[in-house]
C-alpha cells in the first residue's frame, strides 16, 4: 500500500477524545488531526513524539489531516487502524499469504453471525467459505508485539462468532497485522484483557486458525512482509 500523496512530518502535542490530536507541523502551524485509532496507543502518544500525517484533497473535510504513523526509536509504527484490512486484501490478491491462496472470490465487510460483519470472506471453488477477521496491532512489550492494547468486548465477540463458523463447517482465520517491523514474536495481552485472551484461546482450540504478519512501514507506504511466531498452547 503506497500513500497517494507525500506524508507530512510533525510532533505530537497531545491526543484527546480518542480521535483527535493536536500536532505541530515541521516548519508550519499547529493543527488538529483525525486520529483513526480507538486503542490506548501506549508508547505512541507521548507529547513530542514525531508523527506523520496525510492530507486530504477534499476542501470540505472538517479535519483535512489524518495521523498515519508515529516514529519511535527510529522505527515507524502505523497508527491508522483502517489500513490492516486493505493490507491483508492486497496481500491475498497478490498471493502473498501462503495459507490462503486457493480462493476464487474475495468479498469485504460481509454480514454474518449476530449483527456482525466479517472483514474478508473468501469463497473457494468447492463452495467452501473462509471467514477472515483482521486485527490491528501496534503495541510492543519487550521484544514482542501484543494485542489488545485495551479491553475489547467487540474482539471477544468476534472470536465466538468465528467459532460458530467453524462449527458450521467453514474455515475461520484471525489475522493480526503488526504495523511495525521491530518485533520478534507475538502474544495475547491477557493482563490487559483476560476475557479476550480466554475467548481467543478457546477459539483456537476449536479450530480458528491464527496468523500474525509484521509490516515494513515508511512514509512512502506499508507492506505485509513476514510472519511472526505466536506460541499460544
Amino acid at each position: 500500500m503506497e500513500f497517494k500523496t507525500p506524508l507530512i512530518r510533525g510532533h505530537l502535542i497531545k491526543r484527546y477524545k480518542r480521535f483527535l490530536a493536536d500536532i505541530e507541523l515541521e516548519g508550519g502551524p499547529l493543527i488538529t488531526a483525525h486520529c483513526p485509532n480507538s486503542g490506548a496507543m501506549q508508547g505512541l502518544s507521548d507529547p513530542g513524539t514525531p508523527v506523520w500525517l496525510s492530507q486530504s484533497p477534499n476542501p470540505t473535510r472538517k479535519l483535512p489531516y489524518t495521523w498515519e504513523m508515529a516514529e519511535v526509536n527510529s522505527t515507524y509504527i502505523g497508527t491508522n487502524t483502517s489500513h490492516p484490512n486493505f493490507l491483508v486484501t492486497e496481500a491475498l490478491q497478490s498471493g502473498l499469504i501462503p495459507e490462503l491462496q486457493d480462493f476464487e472470490e474475495l468479498k469485504r465487510e460481509v454480514s454474518y453471525g449476530k449483527n456482525s460483519r466479517i472483514d474478508i470472506l473468501l469463497t473457494h471453488s468447492s463452495g467452501r467459505l473462509t471467514y477472515v477477521e483482521v486485527k490491528n496491532v501496534h503495541l510492543k512489550r519487550d521484544t514482542k508485539a501484543a494485542f489488545p492494547s485495551s479491553v475489547t468486548t467487540r474482539g471477544a465477540k468476534h472470536m465466538r462468532e468465528l467459532v460458530d463458523m467453524v462449527e458450521a463447517g467453514h474455515q475461520a482465520y484471525i489475522i493480526y497485522v503488526v504495523q511495525r517491523n521491530d518485533c520478534s514474536a507475538f502474544e495475547i495481552a491477557g493482563d490487559i484483557d483476560p476475557h479476550y485472551q480466554e475467548e481467543t484461546l478457546k477459539a483456537l482450540k476449536k479450530g480458528v486458525k491464527p496468523l500474525v504478519y509484521a509490516c515494513d512501514v515508511s512514509p512512502k507506504g506499508i507492506t505485509l512482509t513476514h510472519s511472526l511466531t505466536f506460541n499460544y498452547e
